[in-house]
C-alpha cells in the first residue's frame, strides 16, 4: 500500500535519525547499513536505483554517506524529505560531538584527559592508514594516478595550495584520458601543474566567525574523497595559516570524530566549538553540510548523465587520487606529534595490525586505547 507524503517524511526522519544514533564505523559501513534499510528491508529503492546514487555521490564533493542519505530522503519523501532526512543523520552524531566539545574545552588540559588522549591518538593514527590503505587500492587504478598522487604529497609538503592541487590533477587525468593528443608523458610533465602559490601564512590571526564558517563552507564545497582529507584541508587553513589550532587540537578533534556515530565532518562542531563555543559550532558545521544538500538537489535529476561521462569520471579519478596524497601528507604530520615515544608507537602498531589483520572494530580499539593511556597514568 502506497503512504501518504506525510507518512513518508516521517518515514524518512525516524529512519535517519536512527541510523544518525548508530552509525559508526565510517562511510562505507553508513552504506552499507542505508542499503540493507533501504533497498533489502523497506523496498523503497532497487538495487541499480541504489548503485546509481552511489556513483553520483563520488562524483560530487562532500561526505559520502550524509550525500546517500539526502538522496535517499530526496527521492522517498521529496524536498521536505531532502532537508529533515538529511538532518536527521546530521543531528544525533552533531549533538553528541557537542557534548564532547564542552567536555573538552573544560576538562581538555587536566591530567585525566592528556592521559586518555595519550592512548587514543595512535589508535586513530592506525585507523587513518587503514582507510588509506584501503582507499589507495581502489583509487590508484595505473601508474598515472599512483605518479599523481606521489606528486601531490610532495607538493604539499611545499605549502602547495591543496584545493589547486585536487584540481589540477583532476584536470590532468581527465585530459590524459579523453585527449588523444595528450600523452602519459604530458601528464606526467604537467603534474607539478598550476602549481599556484598557496595562502601566506598568518601569525595567531584572531578567531573570526565569519571566516570561520566561510572555511568550513570552502571545505564543505570543494572535499573529495575520504572524511579522513579533511585533516589537509583543515590543517593547511587552521594551523598553518591561521594559527587558531595546534596539530594536537586537530587530531584531537579527529579523535571525537571517531568516538561518535555518523560522519566524520562532525569534526567541524567539534573545531567550531573550541574556537567561537556555541555559535562557532553551529556555524562551522552549517558550513561544512550546507554544499552536501545543495549538490544533491542539483545532481540528483542529471544521475544517469553523470554515470557515463567519461571526463567526469576522469576527474573523479583524478581529484581521489590527489586526496590520498593528501591525507598521506598530512597523517605523517599528525603521526609525528602523536607517536612520541616506545608505548605509543608500540599502541599504533598493535591498532594496526589489529584493524588490518583481525579487521577489529574502530570503536573498540578507540576505547581500549583511552583505557590503556589512564592505566598508564596509574588509574589516573
Amino acid at each position: 500500500m502506497d503512504r501518504s507524503p506525510r507518512q513518508r517524511l516521517l518515514e524518512v526522519v525516524r529512519l535517519f535519525l536512527r541510523l544518525g544514533l548508530t552509525a559508526y564505523g565510517g562511510p562505507a559501513a553508513h552504506i552499507a547499513m542505508m542499503h540493507d534499510e533501504v533497498v533489502k528491508r523497506r523496498k523503497w529503492l532497487t538495487e541499480q536505483e541504489f548503485l546509481d546514487l552511489l556513483g553520483a555521490t563520488n562524483l560530487i564533493p562532500g561526505p559520502n554517506s550524509t550525500e546517500m542519505a539526502i538522496h535517499i530522503s530526496f527521492l522517498r519523501a521529496g524536498w521536505p524529505g531532502l532537508m529533515l532526512g538529511g538532518a536527521g543523520f546530521i543531528l544525533p552524531p552533531m549533538l553528541a560531538v557537542l557534548v564532547l566539545a564542552w567536555v573538552y574545552v573544560r576538562y581538555g588540559t587536566t591530567p585525566m584527559a592528556e592521559w586518555l588522549l595519550y592512548g587514543v591518538k595512535p589508535v586513530v593514527i592506525a585507523i587513518i592508514l587503514q582507510a588509506l590503505w584501503n582507499l589507495g587500492r581502489k583509487a590508484l587504478k595505473g601508474p598515472l594516478l599512483g605518479l599523481i598522487g606521489v606528486i601531490v604529497l610532495s607538493l604539499f609538503a611545499l605549502e602547495v595550495n591543496e584545493l589547486v592541487l585536487m584540481i589540477g590533477a583532476g584536470l590532468v587525468v581527465m585530459a590524459a584520458r579523453n585527449v588523444p593528443s595528450f600523452s602519459r608523458n604530458d601528464a606526467a610533465a604537467a603534474s607539478p601543474f598550476l602549481l599556484g602559490l598557496g595562502l601566506p601564512a598568518l601569525a595567531s590571526a584572531p578567531v573570526s566567525l565569519p571566516l570561520l564558517f566561510l572555511i568550513f563552507l570552502k571545505v564543505g564545497a570543494v572535499l573529495y574523497g575520504s572524511g579522513y582529507v579533511l585533516l589537509a584541508f583543515l590543517r593547511a587553513d587552521l594551523v598553518t595559516r591561521l594559527g587558531w589550532l595546534t596539530d594536537q587540537q586537530l587530531l584531537d578533534a579527529i579523535t571525537i570524530g571517531q568516538l561518535t556515530p555518523g560522519p566524520v565532518f562532525t569534526t567541524a562542531t567539534f573545531i567550531g566549538y573550541v574556537l567561537g563555543d556555541l555559535p562557532g559550532a553551529l556555524l562551522a558545521t552549517l558550513g561544512i553540510f550546507l554544499p552536501s544538500f545543495i549538490f544533491v538537489a542539483v545532481s540528483n535529476p542529471i544521475i544517469p548523465r553523470l554515470r557515463s561521462s567519461a571526463w567526469a569520471g576522469g576527474f573523479l579519478d583524478g581529484v581521489n587520487a590527489a586526496a590520498l596524497g593528501l591525507m598521506a601528507a598530512v597523517t605523517w604530520q599528525l603521526g609525528r606529534a602523536s607517536l612520541v615515544d616506545i608505548p605509543t608507537i608500540g599502541l599504533a602498531l598493535m591498532a594496526a595490525v589489529l584493524l588490518f589483520r583481525f579487521k577489529v572494530n574502530s570503536v573498540w580499539l578507540i576505547l581500549g586505547g583511552a583505557v590503556i593511556g589512564w592505566l598508564a597514568n596509574g588509574f589516573g
